[in-house]
């Protein structure tokens, strides 16, 4: 089926983006698990707004209710020991991404980060600080040798954040995408050869009303699993009945 622009009326006054991204990166995962990830290896969603982080000194205070009666002493436990740190030196500014991401896990040696999805969302390209934080986020994946797709389907905003990513390399303005579209789909694999570290991408535009095309997944350098963006697709919106 084509691809549905979910940012936009009529479909975005019926239904829910954020419902929709869960249920694709779910798709994903299902479609990782039943039919082509190989033994020793698993996939799990990572769903998530920002960090959302607060600090509530209150949250660590335990109070009895009054009249309370005293916990036997067989039960009794040591207070919990606080330390409250000195002031920090620097405050660093920064963006916390929202994630709607699939993880592959390698448990041959212990669980081992080896390839992700990610789905963008429109905070990933609200602003300069979160373009720029979720750039950090997927060159830190590539410089750990983790394979990777993102997909962006985010009409909404016109940020190319593939752009974002290679402009934090060396002679990146060489390496950007051609036309700069806002829609995209690109994969990724890290690869060292001659003694040379590089990364193998794949590049494709999208556009509302096409087709979703199939990407490799790279979980070793040997390893490419092909990931079928238009087929999971496809069974999120019919679990959604958008289809």
């Amino acid at each position: 089926m084509p691809l549905l622009d979910h940012f936009h009326p009529p479909l975005s006054e019926e239904r829910h983006w954020e419902g929709f991204h869960s249920k694709w990166a779910n798709a994903l995962v299902d479609a990782l698990n039943e039919d082509l990830l190989p033994p020793g290896y698993f996939a799990e969603p990572h769903i998530h707004f920002g960090a959302r982080v607060e600090i509530d000194a209150a949250t660590f205070r335990r109070r009895s209710p009054a009249g309370a009666a005293e916990a036997p002493a067989a039960v009794a436990t040591a207070p919990v020991r606080t330390w409250t740190p000195p002031e920090p030196t620097v405050v660093l500014p920064t963006a916390f991404p929202d994630t709607f991401e699939v993880r592959v896990v390698n448990t041959d040696a212990g669980p081992t980060l080896v390839a992700a999805i990610e789905l963008v969302s429109p905070g990933n390209k609200d602003r300069p600080e979160q373009r720029r934080s979720f750039a950090l986020k997927c060159g830190s994946y590539l410089v750990q040798g983790v394979g990777l797709i993102v997909v962006d389907v985010v009409t909404a905003r016109h940020a190319n954040l593939h752009d974002d990513m290679v402009r934090l390399l060396p002679d990146g303005d060489a390496l950007l995408f051609p036309a700069q579209p806002s829609l995209y789909a690109a994969a990724y694999r890290p690869i060292r050869r001659e003694d040379k570290d590089e990364v193998d991408t794949w590049l494709t535009p999208l556009a509302v009303g096409q087709r979703l095309p199939v990407l490799p997944l790279a979980l070793t350098v040997e390893i490419c699993l092909p990931v079928d963006l238009e087929t999971t697709y496809i069974d999120a919106c019919r679990k959604l009945r958008l289809a």
